[in-house]
């Protein structure tokens, strides 16, 4: 592709994670020479999967649902580069500490049901009228989240959807995720693996005011189809690294950033450690604002005084989540499941432990303290059960996420004590043997994280301001993706929607750009 003669690219983006690689494809598909540059050695960040014990293992334990609800896959023809999703069914078995009951919930309200009144029967007329409020509910975020929001945006949507959900979003959103769910269930047990999937996987303690959209988790499910890709979660950004590559994209890894430079009112270029300096018209982060706007940004407009500063001031948040690979000579059965008909153990699907919402809230206070929990919120599967291609024969490969688990342990992360106090938890919920059946195990911890994978504390900022935000278009370089500086804007799971491997805000933020260029 020629470049333009004024600038070295049309437009650069910093970060190859997975909402990275999605605007920088859609910037190149759209006729721009587009710089894509990463400091690690490859693509895809915590998206990515690598090798470990000869076996492919997820950098995080990432099930894939609200992408597949994004057209990204067909619009920059991902199978074509390669990825294929295995749907997962059922995509969560559900169960907690105290009563030590698991029972899956399947994509199928009324399977789901079905098997909720076998371990909890108390809770199948709650359930019911939870998946007709909530489910609404998901499929208004969901289908808001797949264009730039703005007013008239989101207002289309809601009249396309004849307002269906709108009156329970409003309400959710000011409540508490745990409130949230005590209007449908007195059973703790059936709330608990909601609130670790929600509110708790954000670093939050369910009795949070505000994060009552967070409950949703279980209506997600019943929206989406999840899936996994063949190959590990780093097969999607594989695949979106080659679609950029053969949309005539440039690439250039192990390469990081130190300065993104303005003159008058505009970005001009980036700077990177090895003394370049590339010029650009467009400069996109996919990375931590606080880093763009404090570490990077040089030279601003005085018009830009008001956000660098606010970004002075923000508070860094630390990472919480841990998580373990094995690899294992048996894959482990849950003893809830070992005489169960209906063999869910022979699934890859995501078990979900909770403690109580006590713990959970009590957990999060620890956290602060630098401490964890007595039981644990748990997120363990055998990804190897469903996918064969990730590892050799007669091999497992487990994975096990913790949560709450501070960046600044008092204990300090030198030791394996505490992760293996988490492996050995969740042994005594399956066969015995399985501890002895594990070969080899490592531990990314948030200070893994960190020194691995750039984050800084071990924590991915995530945008904590929800659909309203979005709606009143509040700080706007997190929810319309543009920035005071002409021609600098943020991408990344800082920016809307933001949660988990979605892509939205990578294919907002090229939409909202080529839209803005005319």
């Amino acid at each position: 592709m020629t470049k333009r003669s004024e600038t070295d690219f049309d437009a650069i983006v910093i970060g190859a994670g997975h909402n990275g690689l999605v605007t920088a494809a859609y910037l190149a598909r759209h006729g721009l020479s587009t710089l894509l540059i990463e400091a690690r050695s490859d693509v895809g960040g915590t998206a990515a999967s690598e090798q470990y014990g000869g076996a492919t293992v997820n950098i995080c334990n990432c099930d894939h649902l609200t992408f597949r609800t994004t057209p990204i896959a067909e619009e920059l023809n991902l199978s074509a580069h390669g990825l294929q999703y295995i749907d997962v069914e059922p995509p969560q078995i559900n169960g907690d500490w105290t009563t030590e009951k698991f029972w899956p919930l399947w994509h199928d309200v009324d399977r789901t049901i079905d098997e909720l009144a076998v371990a909890h029967p108390d809770s199948v007329d709650g359930y019911r009228q939870f998946a007709n409020t909530a489910i609404p509910v998901a499929r208004l975020i969901l289908e808001a989240a797949a264009n730039p929001p703005t007013r008239g945006s989101l207002l289309s949507t809601v009249i396309r959807r004849g307002g269906r959900g709108v009156a329970s979003m409003l309400r959710m959103s000011r409540m508490s995720a745990a409130d949230v769910m005590r209007q449908f269930f007195d059973n703790e047990a059936v709330i608990g693996p909601a609130m670790v999937e929600g509110p708790v996987v954000w670093g939050l303690s369910p009795e949070t005011p505000g994060t009552g959209l967070g409950a949703i988790s279980y209506a997600l499910r019943h929206v989406g189809t999840l899936g996994r890709p063949v190959g590990g979660s780093g097969m999607l950004p594989e695949a979106l690294k080659q679609s950029f590559l053969a949309a005539g994209g440039f690439l250039r890894t192990s390469t990081r950033v130190v300065g993104v430079i303005c003159e008058g009112s505009r970005v001009s270029a980036v700077q990177t450690g090895d003394g370049a300096t590339v010029t650009a018209r467009i400069v996109v982060s996919a990375c931590d604002p606080q880093r763009t706007f404090v570490q990077w940004l040089k030279n601003p407009p005085a018009k830009a005084n008001s956000l660098v500063n606010r970004w002075k001031s923000h508070t860094a948040g630390e990472g919480y989540e841990s998580k373990i690979d094995a690899i294992t000579n048996t894959p482990p059965v849950l003893n809830a499941f070992t005489n169960s008909l209906t063999n869910h153990q022979t699934t890859g699907s995501t078990i979900i432990v909770s403690p109580s919402l006590a713990e959970l809230h009590r957990g999060s206070q620890l956290m602060r303290e630098g401490k964890t929990m007595p039981r644990m919120a748990l997120l363990a599967n055998t990804p190897s059960n469903i996918d064969d291609t990730i590892v050799t024969p007669g091999k497992n490969v487990f994975s096990l996420e913790a949560l709450y688990t501070p960046y600044s342990f008092t204990d300090g992360w030198e030791s394996i004590d505490e992760p293996e106090r988490w492996l050995r938890q969740f042994g005594s919920l399956v066969q015995p043997g399985f501890m002895d059946s594990i070969e080899q195990w490592r531990v990314l911890t948030p200070s893994h994280y960190e020194s691995q994978f750039h984050l800084p504390k071990g924590h991915a900022t995530s945008f904590g301001g929800g659909p309203l935000a979005a709606f009143m278009g509040s700080t706007p370089e997190l929810t319309r993706y543009h920035t005071p500086i002409k021609g600098l804007y943020l991408t990344g799971a800082a920016t809307f929607p933001g949660a988990g491997v979605w892509g939205s805000s990578g294919r907002n933020a090229a939409l909202t750009i080529i839209k803005e260029m005319g």
